[in-house]
């Protein structure tokens, strides 16, 4: 990991208002994808688009706690990017067991509402990652941000491919590896999380102990 994510800014650099802006409209698109999604998910049967609209909830979380501690101390920016990381972790573990269930009972899910609803949840998050993108090497907040709205652009081409797949093979077998990529995927997201949140607490301490001294 780079220098960068050991520095301990003096202002918050999260508390720009274009930022706070960009935040608003994620936060509102997140939780509209995630009632589209969880619907077409049942109706699909598709666990790639489950583990998706999943998703798409803990980014709407992600984004409102995230405006709650624009403005604040390195530190409580640090430990709200901790919880964010835990979040992303239980969501990644989740997604891997029920494709584990699944794949026992082998029922193929429908393609065709899994691609459609693929595009329109790709669209959204390509948006917000182009807005986001200058935000992408700030503190350990924003970066939780960035890198859960980059896992969700991969997710949903991910979940396009795995309809083209049960589309040619007939099989659940493509949903069930895109489910479990994105599983995967939350997990690693949220390790990258954690390290860089916990260098910034450290400069936190360090800061404070050398200014008692």
């Amino acid at each position: 990991m780079s220098a960068h994510c050991c520095h301990v800014p003096a202002t918050p650099p999260s508390a720009d208002p274009g930022y706070r802006r960009v935040l608003w409209l994620a936060l509102v698109l997140n939780a509209l994808m995630f009632a589209v999604e969880i619907g077409a998910s049942w109706t699909s049967g598709s666990v790639a688009l489950l583990a998706d609209s999943i998703d798409f909830f803990g980014d709407a979380g992600n984004y409102a706690i995230s405006l709650a501690v624009l403005g604040m101390a390195t530190a409580a920016r640090a430990r709200a990017a901790l919880f964010k990381a835990a979040c992303m972790g239980v969501f990644g573990i989740v997604v891997l067991g029920r494709a584990a269930w699944s794949a026992h009972a082998g029922v193929p899910p429908e393609p065709v509402t899994m691609g459609a609803v693929g595009i329109a949840a790709l669209a959204v998050n390509f948006t917000v990652a182009l807005l986001l993108y200058r935000h992408r090497d700030g503190d350990a907040n924003m970066r939780s941000v960035w890198i859960c709205t980059r896992n969700d652009v991969l997710g949903n081409l991910a979940v396009m491919a795995a309809a083209l797949g049960v589309f040619g093979t007939g099989t659940a077998w493509p949903d069930l590896a895109v489910a479990a990529a994105m599983g995967l995927l939350a997990l690693t997201g949220a390790w990258t999380v954690v390290r860089h949140a916990r260098a910034e607490l450290r400069g936190a301490a360090s800061l404070r102990v050398s200014g008692a001294r």
